[in-house]
């Protein structure tokens, strides 16, 4: 397999792009890893490092999307930046995947402007598996669809079915609404009509209805759907409510605890890895025409790995073959 790996991507690029790479090919002899940036730094940085093999390859590019910019004007004054160089890759079938730990609006508008999208798609959704108190959950779409539309979130629901079964496991996967209230009715006509929506779909025998914000971390529900403003707000509310959780409750089990300390500490950076986004690599961007996978902008080595493994894992689960299927069966709207 092949991927586009954006080495200028993420609040520490390149170091964590190159040596995830150099783990990544060193377990997986046929992959193949491009990596796209700025040339002569990542020949040195690679020669430094050590490796000589031909499983990673450099793709020249020049500039970066930068986290403080507006991805359209960020693309169009550098249309050869690095992530703009990935989806050109993928576009030209030169590789079967993108990953990126850069600007997740700067990653989804180069991939929305090659309109690189699997047949019968609408609009593309990120999907993050977020841990739960039964298990693990897919939530979409967390950021790349603000301004969704009914049948968008209704795709999303067939979508996200996939991906939880394909690569979370779940054999039937139950479907959730996010809504203000659990009743039938509720919501914006957006949501109520994507309800109506969602019951007619292959899904509909899975479909569960609305749920709420607080039913998220129940585990009530496999996946829920949401549009990506509410998606977004509700993943880094979760993120930083997580954070100060474990610091909190360590902290204070810390101070009551006269011995066995180093056992407890270990016990609470167990739990702190469970629910690390290093685990899980990066999120899909489901719906594109091949594979795009966008990691976190902290991503070290791990992140970095765990991404082209689940790219890798995506493919290998025929992920979007099914998506098209699926897809091809929904009433027409």
């Amino acid at each position: 397999m092949r991927i586009a790996l954006d080495a200028m991507g993420g609040d520490y690029a390149p170091g964590p792009n190159i040596s995830g790479a150099i783990a990544a090919v060193q377990e997986d002899p046929e992959l193949v890893v491009k990596l796209v940036g700025e040339q002569a730094e990542l020949e040195r940085l690679l020669s430094e490092s050590g490796y000589s093999g031909t499983q990673i390859q450099v793709v020249p590019s020049h500039g970066v999307a930068g986290m403080d910019e507006k991805p359209m004007e960020s693309l169009l004054k550098k249309p050869n930046c690095s992530i703009a160089v990935c989806w050109k890759l993928m576009a030209g079938r030169e590789v079967e995947a993108v990953v990126s730990a850069g600007s997740t609006g700067a990653v989804v508008a180069a991939g929305l402007r090659t309109r690189l999208f699997l047949k019968g798609v609408r609009r593309p959704g990120i999907g993050v598996v977020l841990p739960t108190m039964t298990g693990q959950t897919v939530l979409l779409d967390v950021g790349a669809n603000p301004g969704a539309k009914p049948d968008h979130l209704a795709q999303y629901a067939v979508m996200g079915d996939i991906y939880a079964r394909e690569v979370i496991g779940i054999p039937t996967p139950r479907i959730g609404l996010m809504n203000i209230g659990s009743e039938e009715g509720k919501g914006t006509d957006t949501v109520r009509d994507t309800h109506a929506l969602i019951s007619t779909s292959p899904v509909k025998e899975r479909f569960l209805g609305n749920v709420e914000g607080r039913d998220l971390y129940q585990g009530g529900a496999d996946v829920i759907v949401c549009e990506g403003f509410v998606g977004n707000v509700v993943l880094k509310a979760s993120e930083g409510m997580a954070e100060m959780m474990l610091r909190r409750l360590s902290h204070e089990v810390l101070q009551h605890v006269d011995q066995e300390k180093h056992l407890v500490g270990r016990a609470f950076e167990s739990v702190s890895r469970r629910f690390s986004y290093h685990e899980s690599g990066g999120a899909p961007l489901l719906g594109v025409d091949g594979i795009c996978m966008i990691c976190h902008g902290s991503s070290n080595t791990t992140s970095i790995l765990n991404a082209l493994r689940r790219a890798v894992e995506f493919q290998n689960r025929r992920i979007n073959p099914q998506i098209i299927e699926a897809l091809a069966a929904m009433p027409a709207v």
